[in-house]
């Protein structure tokens, strides 16, 4: 499998100094808070990022130089487009951060305004296309008006950013995935099955169920209406070229409406279960993660998959992604070390765990066709098995969109795969 080129722009390391009045020996002292700001982050054909810079009280602190607050990940044909003039914008594009004191919003029923600092512009460069390592700008850097200029000290902004190759496989299924599709990698206008994606809804029980607390399907009660409204059995098994069965999604926790309305709920969200081929046989499966998902109706209708990966050390797993997609435009699913995600309907940072950026699947929202699209970073795939368990994870994100329509409704493949 070969590797699509894309390069990471991080922005890290960010600190704010803000002088006050001159002390009585005529040197500039730094502004004491101990609260932070917050900047913007900007670069042409990519959404805004937000992130807070702390404020440095002291001349010795020391910045944490390895912190990423932001990253953008861009392709080959994302530079071109940014080194190219637009219609109303100067010959070159700018990765641009604004700095701001206070906050949006209001607080104790007072309304407050964020209040601009100043702002960083960084020119994109024909360095950005060369696809190598390149330290743009590390250090400390004058906000404001040029101080020869003000005859005044002003704020000064500490940040790195820095270039990064970061290669990936790009795949996609080539039709629904309830139609049991082809994945192909896409590499250019080149298209290369790898696996197909057979999908099935089964009832019966497997050998998944016995695996115990956090791995088991619960009973399904003994209401037979209830029966009747639950999405179970669902199953996505990726097969490479050979026909080998190399990763699968099996619904470990049926997907059924919450009590007193028509909506899977936060507190009973469906579940899968993502799993390797054990080496015990040909039928026995490795749990590698659980995907659980429900509908968050009152946040824009939207749906949330939250990813846990197995561990030893930690009998529920170790939550890597808990991400919203729109249920009715759609969205991308990820898991990324260094972004931040949603939590409890709170938005938070994984902070420099390490890893980076490991997968992105987008998909369409409910009622409309969707062919998933997974990029995988290359240092992430050891192995073509590797890759399999990111495509079933993929497929178990794409049906979790379906498995949480409201039940008044039916499934947009019902009469298709019936």
């Amino acid at each position: 499998m070969d590797p699509k080129a894309f390069i990471k722009v991080s922005i890290g390391s960010l600190g704010l100094r803000i002088p006050v009045a001159a002390s009585k020996g005529g040197r500039a002292a730094v502004h004491a808070s101990s609260s932070s700001c917050l900047c913007e982050i900007r670069l042409r054909g990519f959404p805004v990022q937000t992130a807070s810079v702390p404020l440095i009280s002291s001349p010795e602190a020391v910045l944490d130089l390895h912190s990423n607050a932001s990253s953008f990940y861009l392709e080959e044909s994302d530079v071109k487009t940014l080194l190219a003039p637009g219609c109303f914008q100067g010959p070159q594009s700018h990765l641009e951060i604004t700095i701001y004191t206070g906050r949006q919003g209001s607080h104790c029923g007072v309304s407050s305004r964020k209040q601009q600092i100043g702002m960083f512009r960084l020119e994109v460069g024909p360095e950005w296309k060369e696809g190598k390592a390149v330290m743009l700008h590390n250090g400390w850097v004058a906000l404001g008006k040029n101080r020869q200029e003000s005859g005044k000290p002003g704020p000064e902004l500490h940040l790195r950013v820095k270039l990064d190759p970061d290669p990936r496989y790009v795949f996609q299924f080539e039709d629904e995935t309830a139609l049991s599709p082809q994945i192909a990698q896409l590499q250019g206008n080149v298209k290369q099955p790898i696996f197909t994606c057979k999908f099935s809804r089964d009832r019966r029980q497997s050998q998944l169920d016995q695996r115990g607390n956090y791995w088991s399907i619960p009973n399904g009660g003994s209401d037979q209406d209830a029966e009747r409204r639950e999405r179970k059995g669902w199953k996505a098994i990726i097969h490479d070229l050979s026909g080998s069965a190399v990763a699968a999604a099996f619904m470990a926790t049926p997907f059924v409406p919450s009590s007193g309305c028509d909506l899977v709920a936060r507190s009973n969200p469906g579940a899968w279960l993502i799993a390797r081929p054990d080496s015990m046989g040909p039928e026995s499966w490795q749990p590698w993660g659980r995907l659980e998902a429900w509908r968050e109706h009152g946040n824009r209708d939207s749906i949330c998959c939250r990813l846990f990966l197995q561990s030893e050390a930690h009998e529920s797993g170790i939550l890597v992604s808990e991400i919203l997609i729109s249920a009715d435009k759609g969205g991308e699913f990820y898991i990324d070390m260094e972004r931040q995600m949603v939590v409890n309907g709170e938005t938070v940072s994984m902070g420099p765990v390490g890893g980076g950026f490991v997968m992105s699947c987008r998909v369409q929202g409910e009622g409309k066709s969707s062919k998933p699209m997974v990029q995988l970073a290359m240092r992430h795939v050891t192995c073509v098995e590797d890759a399999a368990i990111f495509m079933a994870l993929a497929a178990a994100v794409d049906l979790s969109i379906e498995a949480c329509r409201p039940f008044r409704r039916k499934p947009k493949w019902g009469t298709r795969n019936s």
